[in-house]
């Protein structure tokens, strides 16, 4: 089954937030067939930093991101989600 990589951009609702506390919760919620790839924190305004995130996952997923967006953004921490790129993986 082929996948892909979706670049992820993920805000933080405060300050206070621990980057890499936020993304192993993240880890935690996401459904079998999906991975963390890659995870980078980026610089956004007044302190404020986004979790960049590279997640695998599933090609033929119905609905495409939504599924996923919509289990990050339930997570404790988690303000907001946005994706950047979604590109199609080589076997």
């Amino acid at each position: 089954m082929a996948r892909v990589a979706v670049l992820l951009k993920v805000m933080p609702n405060s300050l206070d937030i621990k980057l890499n506390d936020l993304k192993n919760e993240i880890m935690k919620s996401l459904p079998e067939g999906y991975k963390i790839i890659d995870s980078k924190e980026e610089p956004v305004a007044f302190g404020l930093k986004a979790l960049i995130l590279l997640v695998s996952m599933p090609e033929n997923t119905e609905g495409g991101t939504e599924e996923i967006e919509s289990l990050i953004r339930n997570v404790d921490g988690v303000e907001d989600v946005e994706v950047e790129t979604v590109s199609r993986l080589s076997e």
